[in-house]
Order: structure tokens, then C-alpha cells, then sequence
């Protein structure tokens, strides 16, 4: 029995109670406490904090452990294979692999490679990127099973011709590929086979995500990445040098469109090829550059060489009748001729055995305006008489003409055009209607900004600029003979050839352009490059729409004809009308329309200033045997209906090709 504490003993008679009781003498007086509201809500806000504290512990705990098993699973019980969660900028570069052969003349090719930078569009989608990637190479002299170390890479490259591999590891020599462009993870798993000898180097793989997206004009690199056409090579250095993304002045948007409404074109007329091209006429940034056919940028060895060529750029062609309207600007800024003169176009020309004349013609004498809404290559042949062949060579020198393209290109075209010493009166009179003369689309385009922009002539870029930046160019014609061209213009798409191109709201300006093509005999029957060019706003020029048919074939819906009238200027109405909104040009309606309207309105056979007499230009060049050309016939003003396009070339009684009527 354990020892009780010492306590007193009980007092003889005292009274039983129980243990822990208080006695009744010591029981204290009872006392009221009083709880006020305040007490209450501090009490109950405390308990709230403790419920919500509770709470936020619970969560904590919740959020923890999902942690620890989204861990276990990742790493332990479904562990994730090697590269699956990278994407390419994410990738690290993987450092240099140690080789007794490393620096080998055979792996220099390898060891010297360099980032490449991105090129993207104007809005910064990407156009072509690097992706990091690896090539194995090996020794053969450390490998002393080249059969086994064939089988084990087969594991890991699917497609490996495993005899191939094997005779080139059991060879002699120091240096051999075991696979170019291998993905980071392919190079973990050939790494973890362990094989002797089997080194890895860092290289990149030139990947375009759009595909075919202006793929001419971007180009391509070669297997050391090297660029080797398109901006890929003009651009090479700063590429290699500058980790910044090249920006170019290409519209993803812009592009999509003219590219899709080219190749209904083409699905419809079935030409050899095509070209369209959209530029800013104040800066000379090119916004689309579209040449068909095209290929897909990822698989360039599969490439035809006729898919490579650029025919927007690098192609040459008779320009046509879009050329008048160098022919008629410049003869207007020299003040040889104005828009109330009249011009013989009732009589063909006969000059060095050939007949000039024009399809379907008026057969009369035709006012300035008429000389372009009819496409008169009569008309035009009387106008670049007056200039003579110094004059126009000039011309043609201060446009450009002469010159390769100005653009950030290698392939950029050169035009061909006759010597000085053959530019006879007949070179004269054919390249006065754009015959006898070859240039490329971009080369047009770029001369019809500077005609419609208030003369200045820009080089065409296909950079990028900064919104508001000043570009330089030369003066090639005055603002007001810019300002009657663009009414003129104007004439041609609302009454004339170009009718199909109008888009309420726009109002557009253009000039078809129609060439037979030559062969080896000469220039081919019914065979046409078929072209448009147009501007617009004509009351505020921004952009210029070329579009180009290399030999389409007219069908049902154009009379069988393929002329440009028919076959191009339908595409560009409908690339203006889709890329307008996008570039932010909103159609105008109502009375502000019809005020442009009048603003550009010109008659078709404008009567000259008060007490200035108009020119009539019988001109005796135009007939070279001697005769004279009769005046002009008293002819009623008359508004013009839609005539048909022409195209169609003149032969004289032995069946011989004489011209060509352009339109």
C-alpha cells in the first residue's frame, strides 16, 4: 500500500459531505455578469477566423498533396519520354561532344554553324524559323561490331537502310554520318545505346510553318544553312549575324487573298503560270508577291524548276498596253501633247513591213482620254512619235526601265530591250503600245505607284518600315500630270477595258495590258500574257494591284477571249474588294462618293481651254512611203459604250503577222 499524503484529520463532530464539495460556509454569494453586443460580435468574429483558418489549412493540405501526387505519377509511376514537352524555342542547345576527331576537315561543316534568325511578316507571324536539331556522325575505326552498332541505331532511326549503315561503319576512314537533322530526343535515345565512337553535333533545321506563303520570294538555305535564294540569300549575312527576326513589309492577309483569287484564275483559264503583286505606292513596301505555280517551302527538293521561278520579280514579259501609260504621262510632262488633242486612229500604219493597228477600233481620229480607255495602239504609236527615240529611251531610263528591279532580291529580272542603234521609228511605235520591249511585273508596278503617287518613283522593298517613315525617291513626272493620269485611269475601269476591276466605293483606276507571246517564229497566234494593273483609292492612291495570265485560255463566260479585260482584271477587282477592309479602307457611299466622283470625272473627248486651239497631228512619220495622213474627220462628242476587248493579232493577204492589237 502506497503512503497517503499528510493531511489534517477531521474535526470530531464535524458533518459528513463529500469529497471535492465546498462546505456550506465557504459557498460563495452568486453575482450576475453581464455580456454587452460588442462582446458578442468580437466573440463571433473570432470564431469566424478560426472556422476560415481551418478552412485555408484544409485547402493548403488539399493542394499539397495533389502536388506530391502529380509528382509521384510524373516522375515515378508515368514518367514523361525525353523532348515530348518541348517545343522548339525551349530547347536548349546542347553542348559540343567531345571526339578524338572533332576537328577533322570533315566535321569543320559542322562545328562552324550558326543560329539563324526568324523572318516574320509585317505583323509578326512567323515566316521562317530555326529548329534546333543534332547530326550524328561517327568514327568507324572505335567500333568493333558495325553490324550490332547498325542494328541498335536501327531502334532509334525508323527507315535506316541497315546494310548501308553497316558497310559505312566498318569502313577505314575517320569520319562518317550516321544521321543529319535528328530530333533532341532521337540523339538522348542513340546517346543511352552507347555506342563507341557515335558523336552528336548542334545544327538547325530551316523550317517555313505557312508552307507556300511567298515562297519565291522568301527562298531557301541550303544543307550548311546558307541561304541560296529569295531573302534567305540577299539576306545570308544578317541572318547569320543578328539574332532579331528579319520583318518584312509581307501581309500574311494580304498575300492569302491575292494567292486564292490567282489560283481561281488559274483553275478557270488554265494559264502556264501567274504572278500577283500588291504595293504601298507612298513607300514602295511590297504587301503581296504571289507566283504560280509555287511549292511547299518544307520540301524544296521536290521542287520543279518552273515552281521555283519567281514570276513576279524574275520573269520578263511584253508589258502590253499598260506601258501607255508611260507612253502618255511622259509625253504629257514634256507638254507634247494634252488631253484635248485629237490622234489619227481611223488609218493603219505601215512602217519596215508592218502593219500597226487597232482590234476593233473606232476608226476615227480619237481625243487623249480615248487613246487610253479604247487602247489605241494607233493613238499611242502617234504620241511616242512625238517624242522620238532619244526622248523615249530617256523616259524609259528615268522610270527605270532599262534597269534591273530595285528589290531586295538576287533573282530580280533584267528587262530586254532593243540597242540604242536598232531603236528605230518601228521600236518607237511598238514600245509607244508595250511590244518589242520585255520587263518584270515588279518593275511595272513600282512605275505605275510613281505615276498615280504624285510622280515620285521609290524603289520597291520588301522590309518593312516605320508607320510615317520618309523614303526617298527621284521625281519622275509633275503632280499635275500625275493628277490627269489618275483620271484617266479612272476612265479606263469605269467605261473601258478594265470595267471588270470596279468596286463601288474604291474607285479603283487601272489599264489592261494584253501581249502575244513570241516563239521561235515570231509572236504566237492566240497566245497571250494577259495583265492588270490598277490603284486605288484614284482620289487618294494607297496601293497598286498588278495581276498576271501567262497564257490562259479564254472560255464560255468570256466569249473565248483572253484578253486582260476578261481574264485578270476580275481578279483584281475581287482582290481589292477582300483586301480594302483589312488594310483599313472603308468603301465610300452616298453624296462624299458622288463628290469624288466629279473630283475625278474627265470627259472622253475633253474640249481644250478657252482661247487655246487643239492639236491635230497628222504626223508624216506615220506614214513612211510618203503619202500624207488625212485630217481628221468632223466627228460628233460622243459617250463611250463597252467595246470588246481585243487581242487578236492583224495579218496582211499572204497570212504574215504584221502586230499585235494590244489592249
Amino acid at each position: 500500500m502506497s503512503e497517503l499524503p499528510d493531511r489534517p484529520p477531521p474535526e470530531p463532530n464535524a458533518p459528513a459531505r463529500r469529497f471535492g464539495a465546498p462546505a456550506a460556509a465557504s459557498i460563495p454569494r452568486m453575482e450576475t455578469v453581464r455580456v454587452t453586443a460588442p462582446d458578442l460580435a468580437r466573440r463571433a468574429a473570432i470564431a469566424r477566423s478560426q472556422r476560415r483558418l481551418v478552412v485555408a489549412t484544409g485547402a493548403f493540405v488539399l493542394l499539397f498533396l495533389a502536388l506530391a501526387a502529380k509528382l509521384t505519377d510524373a516522375t515515378i509511376l508515368q514518367p514523361m519520354r525525353p523532348g515530348e514537352a518541348l517545343v522548339a524555342t525551349d530547347v536548349p542547345k546542347l553542348p559540343p561532344r567531345s571526339s578524338p576527331f572533332a576537328n577533322s576537315p570533315a566535321a569543320l561543316p559542322l562545328m562552324g554553324h550558326t543560329h539563324r534568325a526568324p523572318i516574320i511578316d509585317r505583323n509578326g507571324e512567323i515566316l521562317a524559323i530555326s529548329v534546333p536539331m543534332a547530326t550524328a556522325y561517327a568514327d568507324p575505326r572505335q567500333i568493333a561490331d558495325a553490324k550490332h552498332a547498325a542494328a541498335k541505331l536501327a531502334t532509334v532511326l525508323p527507315g535506316l537502310d541497315v546494310a548501308a549503315m553497316t558497310a559505312r561503319l566498318a569502313s577505314n576512314k575517320a569520319f562518317v554520318y550516321v544521321a543529319r537533322d535528328i530530333t533532341p530526343e532521337q540523339e538522348i535515345r542513340i546517346n543511352d545505346l552507347g555506342i563507341p565512337g557515335v558523336a552528336f553535333r548542334e545544327t538547325e533545321v530551316r523550317r517555313y510553318p505557312l508552307g507556300r506563303f511567298a515562297v519565291q520570294t522568301i527562298g531557301h538555305t541550303d544543307r550548311a544553312g546558307h541561304g541560296d535564294m529569295g531573302l534567305e540569300a540577299y539576306f545570308d549575312k544578317r541572318l547569320t549575324t543578328d539574332p532579331k527576326p528579319l520583318r518584312l513589309s509581307l501581309d500574311v492577309r494580304v498575300q492569302a487573298v491575292v494567292r486564292d483569287e490567282l489560283e481561281r484564275a488559274v483553275e478557270e483559264f488554265k494559264p502556264i503560270g501567274a504572278a500577283g503583286i500588291v504595293m504601298n505606292v507612298e513607300t514602295g513596301e511590297v504587301l503581296a508577291s504571289v507566283s504560280l505555280p509555287d511549292y511547299n517551302a518544307n520540301n524544296f527538293d521536290a521542287a520543279t524548276a518552273a515552281e521555283r521561278y519567281n514570276r513576279a520579280a524574275q520573269g520578263a514579259y511584253e508589258p502590253g498596253s499598260i506601258l501607255k501609260l508611260v507612253t502618255l504621262s511622259t509625253a504629257l510632262d514634256d507638254g507634247l501633247i494634252h488631253p484635248w488633242d485629237q490622234f489619227d486612229a481611223a488609218h493603219p500604219i505601215h512602217v519596215g513591213g508592218f502593219t500597226i493597228t487597232d482590234f476593233e477600233g473606232k476608226h476615227r481620229w480619237l481625243w487623249l482620254p480615248e487613246v487610253l480607255v479604247y487602247s489605241s495602239n494607233l493613238g499611242a504609236s502617234h504620241i511616242a512619235l512625238t517624242e522620238g527615240a532619244q526622248r523615249q529611251r530617256a523616259w524609259l531610263a528615268r522610270f527605270g526601265l532599262l534597269d534591273r528591279v530595285p528589290i531586295q532580291l538576287p533573282e530580280a529580272g533584267l528587262p530586254m530591250v532593243q540597242s540604242a542603234r536598232a531603236w528605230g521609228p518601228a521600236t518607237v511605235m511598238t514600245v509607244g503600245f508595250g511590244e518589242g520591249i520585255t520587263e518584270p511585273p515588279m518593275q511595272l508596278v513600282r512605275d505605275v505607284a510613281a505615276i498615280v503617287n504624285g510622280g515620285t518613283l521609290r524603289a520597291a522593298t520588301l522590309l518593312a518600315l516605320q508607320p510615317g517613315a520618309e523614303v526617298a525617291g527621284s521625281t519622275v513626272i509633275k503632280p499635275e500630270t500625275s493628277a490627269t493620269m489618275r483620271a484617266m485611269m479612272r476612265l479606263v475601269v469605269a467605261s473601258g477595258t478594265g470595267e471588270a476591276a470596279n468596286v463601288p466605293g474604291y474607285f479603283v483606276g487601272g489599264k489592261t495590258g494584253t501581249a502575244a507571246k513570241v516563239g521561235a517564229n515570231g509572236y504566237r497566234q492566240h497566245v497571250n500574257v494577259s495583265a492588270f494593273i490598277c490603284a486605288f483609292p484614284m482620289n487618294a492612291p494607297k496601293y497598286v494591284v498588278y495581276i498576271m495570265l501567262d497564257a490562259p485560255h479564254g472560255d464560255k463566260s468570256t466569249g473565248f477571249f483572253s484578253t486582260a479585260g476578261e481574264v485578270a482584271a476580275p481578279a483584281a477587282g475581287k482582290v481589292i474588294a477582300r483586301i480594302a477592309p483589312m488594310l483599313g479602307l472603308l468603301p465610300v457611299t452616298g453624296d462624299p462618293a458622288k463628290a469624288i466622283e466629279a473630283e475625278l470625272a474627265m470627259p472622253l473627248q475633253p474640249p481644250p481651254p478657252a482661247g487655246v486651239a487643239p492639236d491635230v497631228i497628222p504626223f508624216q512619220a506615220a506614214a513612211p512611203n510618203g503619202s500624207t495622213v488625212p485630217p481628221p474627220p468632223q466627228v460628233q462628242p460622243q459617250t463611250r459604250r463597252g467595246a470588246p476587248a481585243g487581242g487578236k493579232r492583224r495579218a496582211d493577204a499572204a497570212g504574215a503577222v504584221h502586230s499585235v492589237a494590244l489592249r
